[in-house]
């Protein structure tokens, strides 16, 4: 149990990013309410979250964590759900198949609704209203009354999370994930495209692979492992009266646990030391990230990974390393270094896409080839350093939009306008994602080989 610690301690320290609600009545009720609810996630759920990232800590297995910029209550429907979950499905097979490693699947889904922002209000023809914080605080629409907080969002927030979790939890468990299906996780749009032929001959190699084992008696119905898959749920743990209201006791172990989603992570904007976000962190025993952009320093990364894991426990903390394309040579080999020297046990983790976010046309982007370039890096520094580069953290969507540059399909500037439906971040298309899963692991299985014939050498 974390010293002098309650989920309500957070509510004495400063706090960045905390909405300002005009009815406090009201989002104590709110609040009282939701505490009241059952939760969303389990803390053994958790715990098994916690020993596979244990894993990619140490170097056996490899963390892919993608979903939403931020979930809407607009667009919340089971074909966007399903969608999602196979171009999910399809980038984890190809980076298990090329990197031959276990890989780890924690979705930005079911919980991620708020977002941080660097300004507290949006100014549109000459008229300042407060910004839009993500659909659990407010409307996306430009009024002032949707963009008043309004507590009643946080229950529909928990009805959409608890929705999607049912759906997600009967196409892990259900057999959807059944790697017979393989071929049939294909997205329409992507067939006829040049991840689709390269993706449609890994598809092949892996069926031939199947038949085998069923000629020798190895099936989905003796395996479960080949029916099923494990999935977990992450989010950005900004808005902390919504989590307080989910943190519970667990039963067996008398250990605090967020039962609003199985991982949470810090933004780069909320991770002060002394402030509310990292007081709440260090006392619930989920498996936790932490957002490192270019002001991160050594020290006070090292202080945070004290506050955040006094333990050292191994899958506790994953470092998820938004610098953008042209500062990661800067700033993260320092902060590896530092974590090596003083021997702390973490997931590595590269987010190609916050620190990559340009404007063109008058909409935000990211560039494809600017992605690919943090992830190069990212890769070549940890070869460089002798550490695992252990995860992916992507914002995407199993819709054919077109909100990111690039690519094989090559995304201009001028196609942004045909489907860019984000309620805040430029999202990759299913296209895009499995793309960037092909070059991942190409990276992988390059640095495996290296590795085998330094060994062997």
């Amino acid at each position: 149990m974390a010293q002098n610690w309650t989920p309500s301690s957070w509510r004495q320290k400063p706090i960045q990013q905390l909405p300002e609600f005009p009815d406090k009545a009201a989002l104590a009720a709110t609040e009282a309410q939701l505490a009241t609810f059952p939760p969303l996630v389990f803390a053994g759920e958790a715990r098994r979250l916690k020993k596979q990232l244990a894993s990619v800590a140490e170097g056996n297995a490899f963390l892919l964590q993608g979903g939403d910029c931020a979930e809407s209550f607009v667009e919340h429907g089971a074909d966007n759900i399903r969608d999602f979950f196979r171009s999910f499905l399809q980038m984890a097979v190809v980076l298990t198949y090329g990197a031959q490693l276990p890989v780890v699947k924690v979705g930005r889904i079911a919980g991620q609704f708020a977002k941080p922002r660097s300004s507290n209000v949006e100014v549109q023809g000459g008229v300042e209203l407060p910004s839009y914080r993500g659909d659990i605080i407010n409307g996306i629409e430009f009024s002032p009354e949707s963009r008043i907080p309004d507590p009643e969002r946080q229950m529909m927030a928990y009805r959409q999370s608890a929705a999607t979790l049912n759906l997600l939890r009967a196409f892990a468990m259900g057999g959807y994930a059944n790697l017979e299906n393989v071929h049939k996780w294909m997205l329409g749009f992507v067939k006829d495209s040049p991840q689709g032929e390269r993706y449609r001959k890994l598809a092949d190699r892996i069926s031939e692979t199947m038949d085998f084992m069923t000629a020798i008696g190895i099936t989905s119905e003796n395996q479960p492992s080949l029916r099923e898959t494990d999935f977990f749920t992450s989010h950005e743990a900004l808005l902390l009266g919504y989590e307080e209201a989910f943190t519970r006791i667990d039963s067996t172990s008398g250990d605090w646990y967020a039962t609003s989603g199985h991982m949470l992570w810090i933004g780069d904007r909320t991770r002060q030391l002394d402030h509310a976000h990292v007081e709440y962190f260090r006392g619930i025993k989920n498996p936790i990230g932490l957002k490192c952009g270019p002001s991160l320093q050594p020290d006070n990364l090292i202080e945070l990974i004290d506050a955040l894991n006094p333990a050292n426990e191994a899958g506790r903390l994953t470092l998820i390393c938004r610098f953008g394309h042209d500062k990661v040579a800067e700033n993260l080999p320092k902060l590896i270094r530092a974590v090596e020297r003083e021997g702390k046990k973490v997931v590595w983790s590269c987010d190609p896409m916050h620190g990559n976010t340009i404007t063109l046309n008058n909409y935000k982007t990211r560039p494809f080839e600017r992605i690919l370039s943090e992830v190069e890096s990212f890769f070549q520094i940890h070869r460089a350093e002798g550490t695992h580069p252990g995860g992916i953290h992507i914002e995407m969507t199993g819709k054919d939009v077109t909100e990111c540059t690039g690519g094989a399909r090559a995304v201009s500037a001028g196609d942004l306008q045909d489907r860019y439906h984000t309620h805040c971040d430029p999202r990759l298309n299913a296209d895009q994602a499995l793309e960037l899963a092909f070059l991942l692991a190409e990276r992988m299985k390059s640095g495996r080989d290296e590795k085998r014939m330094v060994v062997n050498g």
